[in-house]
């Protein structure tokens, strides 16, 4: 097994899944685990922490998996041509591929992603889609597998994608010793959404649309339906419904459902119960609130709350 590291590696997308594949032996498996760069010479990770390397992509020979770290540098600027080409070679002897976060970039420069389904952390997951069109960018996935080669999420994902490569090669009651050795979840509940920020879209262009949506964000608990928000600006609801699809690409109700969404989620962020942040976010019902998080992040606002709300432990003293 080789890991792609160069200047600037997230030191997180190296050691993550290391410690997975070391953790694994423990228990019956045999990895071998090697450094490389492009020419050999060691790197500097994004942390400033010098990484030795055992060799250079070029002489080492095939690997049966090769693991492809990220970088913050390169959802900003292309991937230089000698790293894409470092890690092009490996891959095509190699049994199967794998990026971890936007190792993708460098992956999808390698051209290893045309044609295939991708995704990387939720905040670049656009500009991976847009930069590589031929690949199929799926954004709220913990990890895809297509074929032979896999792409992982933003960094811890990293380790959720090699415990899965070990559940392949080693079944389940391995990767669940490991899983359990390191205190992570063997396979985690929901997508890449849970962790993302809240909604930040673009802003209507006209400003009759403009208003209808500061409307709903000033006061989301208000009579927000088609039928209001119509008579609010003195327009048909057809016409409205039109100016919502040509500008924002979504539906008044849907619009107004992501606004409490976002709500709701910080009053559950702030420690609210679930049934508070259903009313104060304005859902007619803790039901409604539920069905919206299940549709966003697969998973309900309780389930949310128990791994965003605090950090801290509760105290047993009375």
């Amino acid at each position: 097994m080789a890991i792609l590291v160069y200047d600037g590696v997230t030191l997180l997308d190296v050691a993550g899944p290391a410690e997975v594949f070391k953790e694994a032996n423990r228990f019956g498996a045999d990895y071998r685990i090697t450094l490389l760069s492009p020419d050999g010479a060691d790197v500097t990770s994004n942390l400033g922490i010098r990484m030795a390397v055992d060799g250079a992509v070029f002489s080492e020979p095939a690997v049966d998996t090769f693991l492809v770290a990220g970088s913050d540098r390169y959802p900003r600027v292309g991937v230089p041509a000698d790293l894409a080409a470092a890690a092009r070679a490996p891959a095509a002897t190699a049994g199967r591929v794998a990026s971890i976060c936007t190792g993708a970039f460098v992956l999808a420069a390698a051209g290893l992603l045309d044609g295939k389904r991708a995704t990387t952390h939720w905040k670049v997951a656009h500009e991976l889609a847009a930069r590589y069109p031929t690949s199929r960018v799926e954004p709220d996935a913990i990890y895809v597998r297509d074929g032979a080669t896999y792409t992982s999420a933003g960094v811890t994902a990293g380790i959720d994608l090699a415990l899965a490569l070990v559940e392949e090669d080693h079944g389940p009651d391995v990767a669940r010793e490991v899983a359990r050795a390191l205190v992570v979840y063997m396979q985690r509940a929901g997508g890449q959404s849970q962790f993302s920020a809240p909604l930040q879209g673009p802003p209507p262009r006209s400003p009759a649309l403009r208003s209808i949506t500061d409307l709903v964000t000033a006061n989301p608990r208000g009579d927000h339906s088609l039928g209001a928000l119509a008579k609010h600006l003195h327009v048909s609801t057809r016409h409205l419904t039109r100016l919502f699809h040509d500008e924002l690409a979504t539906t008044p109700a849907r619009y107004v459902a992501n606004i409490r969404f976002d709500l709701a989620r910080a009053l559950l962020d702030q420690g609210h119960t679930a049934t508070q942040a259903a009313t104060l976010a304005g859902f007619p019902s803790y039901e409604s609130m539920r069905r919206v998080f299940a549709r966003k992040l697969s998973i309900s606002p309780a389930a949310y709350q128990r791994r965003f709300s605090t950090t801290r432990r509760a105290d047993p003293r009375p």
